[in-house]
């Protein structure tokens, strides 16, 4: 790798940034691809551009054809992350699912009562106020937000850094009713359709689940859904 590009790429793997290093095996070219080179109106060969959307989603490096000679495309993604904001009995079985799924997961409640280590062993926990707790974890383009409290003080401020941020998925638990209320007070909050149409709510795939350790996969497969769709 020459010296420019592995600048270059440790300038995005601080930034956190989603970003594909393209190596021409029989030139030895390099070029970084990001999310954003993808578009049609950018110089990137579309093999090559085809390849890099699917190795953005699937996390998997992979060799392509193109007319100029094969090139690796060697994916380099931040780590996944997820922020569950309630420690909540679908949170125990959510926080397990995610770490085995490769997620590093970040259970956020005030309420200390709840937010336990025996209740959540191996689990990072924070009892800072949800909103101050996010602006300090930062969600960027590989973090899932869930928020599971039912508490409009609890929920409703983490959403709102949530939207705020790239986080390529943010759900929240609650009845249709619910969510409808939470709607309009984060439109009243300033929030517009664009944004409020990030919310996956009521959150999960509608699969009937009923139990947590139900509606922890629901919400687990919906999180998936949205990270291996879209780059």
């Amino acid at each position: 790798m020459k010296s420019a590009t592995l600048e270059e790429l440790l300038r995005h793997r601080e930034a956190k940034s989603l970003v594909v290093l393209a190596t021409n095996l029989n030139t030895g070219e390099e070029r970084l691809v990001r999310p954003g080179d993808l578009d049609s109106g950018n110089s990137l060969d579309p093999a090559v551009a085809e390849a890099a959307a699917d190795a953005f989603r699937s996390d998997r490096s992979r060799t392509v054809e193109t007319g100029d000679g094969p090139v690796f495309l060697h994916v380099f993604n931040p780590p996944l992350r997820m922020i569950v904001v309630g420690a909540v009995h679908i949170a125990q079985p959510l926080a397990r699912m995610a770490a085995l799924a490769g997620y590093d997961v970040t259970v956020v409640d005030p309420r200390a009562a709840f937010a336990t280590d025996e209740r959540f062993p191996d689990v990072t926990l924070l009892t800072d106020w949800p909103d101050d707790a996010l602006t300090t974890l930062a969600p960027d383009a590989r973090t899932a937000v869930v928020t599971l409290t039912h508490d409009p003080k609890l929920d409703d401020p983490a959403l709102e850094v949530a939207l705020r941020s790239p986080a390529f998925y943010v759900g929240s638990l609650g009845s249709k009713r619910t969510h409808a209320a939470r709607l309009r007070r984060l439109t009243e909050a300033g929030f517009g359709d664009d944004d409020l149409d990030r919310i996956n709510g009521p959150v999960g795939l509608a699969i009937g689940a009923r139990s947590p350790a139900e509606i922890a996969v629901s919400i687990l497969a919906q999180v998936t859904q949205a990270l291996r769709r879209e780059a």
